[in-house]
């Protein structure tokens, strides 16, 4: 029988399988390599630094729980070489999509050769946490083997996500017609979490800006949750949106209860734009400094300033 290694994309599905009669070791891969900047070598010394630098700014992640939670990990993989089969599961959200063309990108560079696999939800805005342990052994057993053509067209997304010109991205995500049935989407919302055009707001920080007008919320922690419950193409936690509040903070007068600034009801009625105030030289999306660019939001394009 081929000895399998398995890479999910959390702590909460390695948990259920391994309650779940599937043989093989278990790896986390524990990134939101979504956010903050990333380059194209992956597991290299210069990628972890550039990544802890990350998280210790903008989650104030000790360079010891980095080491404990996300590098030992990262360690293990590196030290499983004997098996013949790797089985990848990640939603189909941004948020994993992303974590897995550069898990794959790993692979083709240091387990060449060895068979790839894909456990994926079959449809858009389903997740892995919606099955029952019945059905995830069935999407396991009706995983899709990834060709030496698929792998390279996971690397090349991932070699232009980490480049300083998303632009290319356009055409990759319109094009793509490969076994990744979900790629296309999740880069076409990664380029929508540019500034928009319209209001120097991105997708994200404009949604919930809306969610924030549409109910009567009584705190930050009741719009969280209804960003999390509405939301799922990006695949964000609550640490992702206290983050993307804490960047419109200007924009609420208060969150007990959630009330919006006046500047902020500017926004929402169109009649302001926020981009300059935003602007920051230090915010990476990928390799691409987040305010080089503007996104259309009519024309689904990106626009280099």
């Amino acid at each position: 029988m081929n000895k399998i290694l398995h890479i999910t994309n959390g702590d909460s599905l390695t948990d259920v399988l391994k309650k779940l009669p599937v043989k093989g070791e278990i790896i986390t891969w524990r990134e939101v390599l979504c956010e903050g900047k990333t380059t194209t070598d992956v597991g290299s010394e210069s990628f972890w630094k550039t990544r802890f630098e990350h998280f210790k700014s903008n989650y104030k992640v000790t360079k010891q729980s980095f080491i404990e939670k996300t590098l030992k990990e990262y360690r293990r993989l590196c030290n499983e070489k004997q098996q013949d089969e790797i089985v990848l599961w990640f939603d189909n959200d941004l948020f994993c999509q992303i974590n897995m063309i550069a898990v794959i990108s790993w692979l083709k560079k240091f387990r060449q050769g060895v068979q790839v696999s894909l456990v994926s939800p079959p449809k858009l805005e389903q997740f892995f946490s919606d099955k029952t342990e019945e059905q995830l052994l069935k999407m396991f057993e009706k995983r899709v083997h990834l060709t030496s053509d698929d792998i390279a067209t996971a690397d090349y997304a991932w070699q232009i996500y980490c480049s300083d010109s998303p632009i290319r991205l356009e055409n990759f995500a319109s094009l793509n017609s490969s076994q990744f049935d979900f790629l296309s989407t999740a880069l076409e919302a990664h380029l929508s979490r540019f500034p928009s055009i319209q209001n120097g707001l991105n997708s994200v920080e404009n949604f919930v800006l809306n969610e924030a007008t549409k109910s009567k919320l009584k705190s930050k922690e009741e719009l969280i949750a209804m960003s999390l419950k509405n939301q799922k193409v990006f695949g964000y936690g609550d640490l992702q949106y206290e983050n993307v509040i804490a960047t419109i903070r200007p924009l609420f007068h208060t969150f007990n209860p959630v009330v919006l600034s006046k500047k902020g009801k500017e926004i929402v009625d169109g009649a302001a734009n926020f981009y300059a105030e935003l602007r920051n030289d230090d915010i990476f999306l990928g390799g691409s400094k987040k305010y080089d660019f503007l996104y259309n939001e009519s024309s689904g394009k990106l626009l280099k300033l």
